[in-house]
């Protein structure tokens, strides 16, 4: 499996995983022209002509046999071009010392704090290949490109969760909160924002604070909360140095997690090396690797071990990355030592 940009003839099998995504990836509509658009503008991404605030790396996990099974994508910065919504989930504090109450009330505030940060986006694996190193690879990926080339993202990298929803696509927070504002389904609300009408959307919320005690229970009890599904890829991220600090989404209250770009262990702990091939041995480490190039990035997973200052491979991944013995590569161990493989 490699992990490399995006181009145009992928379009096919992007409209087919788009598909099968279901609702709660808003970043991936199953809207052809849509989709065209956004390959269009990656391919210029990765060639260096698009400003960060427009900035789209996205990238497609690709198998031994050129299949393209799984999409990931980093935006270089949001809310530069219209506003970047997130509700700040907070506390209103009301006393009386003369009735002697004290009452601590929580309150969502609609917030643009996430402003100018570069975000982690549109994960999405094909369901026959959720197993073995896939996931990780998909994710984990980005955050190796990142730490090749810092200057192209922020200081401090996002990532929004999917929030709750059930098996029809219902959100208890959307039904509690955002149906009262709009007549449509959370279904269709989720399909507008991946086609970039989230920001009209955002305008039409209430503005001012809301006391969530208003909320139904259901509604209340999924703020900050992640789907099922979504459970791996929190965990992931929080491996990596990712935290909850208070931002959930407008429309599904799903978490927005975050972390320094410095301080995510997979951009602070990689370094670059000189490939070698060989056998790795029994006992080698899996090893995220990039050829530490931009427009021809190609990522991968493979066995390796360190000898005499280089990286050791077996010639199956360098023939991925499509390097030689000699070449440069970033590399860094795939999980965290806490993490098991």
């Amino acid at each position: 499996m490699i992990v490399r940009p995006v181009s145009s003839s992928d379009l096919p099998a992007l409209i087919e995983l788009a598909r099968s995504t279901g609702a709660g990836l808003t970043t991936l509509p199953a809207n052809e022209e849509r989709l065209a658009h956004r390959v269009g503008w990656a391919e210029k991404t990765f060639r260096g002509e698009a400003g960060r605030g427009d900035a789209d790396y996205l990238f497609v996990l690709e198998d031994d046999d050129g299949r393209v099974v799984g999409i990931s994508a980093i935006a270089g910065a949001v809310g530069l071009r219209e506003p970047w919504y997130n509700y700040r989930v907070g506390l209103t504090v009301s006393a009386s010392q003369e009735l002697n109450i004290y009452r601590e009330i929580p309150t969502l505030f609609l917030a643009n704090d996430l402003t100018g940060n570069s975000e982690l986006c549109s994960l999405f694996l094909h369901s026959d290949f959720r197993n073995g190193l896939n996931g990780r690879l998909l994710a984990k990926a980005r955050m190796l490109f990142i730490a090749e080339f810092p200057q192209l993202f922020g200081n401090k990298i996002i990532a929004e969760m999917r929030g709750m929803s059930d098996e029809n696509g219902r959100s208890p927070f959307w039904e509690s909160l955002g149906r009262h504002f709009f007549k449509m389904e959370f279904s269709q609300a989720d399909y507008l924002t991946g086609v970039g009408n989230k920001a009209f959307i955002a305008e039409l919320m209430p503005k001012f604070p809301l006391y969530s005690c208003f909320l139904s229970e259901d509604a209340r009890n999924v703020i900050g909360r992640v789907h099922a599904d979504t459970e791996p890829a929190l965990t992931m991220l929080k491996a990596e140095g990712f935290s909850y600090q208070g931002y959930v989404d407008i429309f599904d209250a799903g978490p927005a997690v975050e972390c320094e770009t410095a301080k995510i262990r997979a951009v602070r702990d990689s370094a670059p090396l000189v490939l070698a091939i060989g056998t790795p041995g029994d006992d080698a480490t899996q090893f995220l690797i990039h050829n530490r190039k931009r427009e021809e990035c190609r990522i991968t997973v493979g066995a390796a071990r360190f000898a005499a200052g280089t990286l050791v491979v077996a010639p199956a991944t360098a023939k991925r990355l499509r390097l030689s013995a000699g070449d440069n590569v970033r590399a860094v161990p795939l999980s965290p030592a806490r993490e098991a493989v």
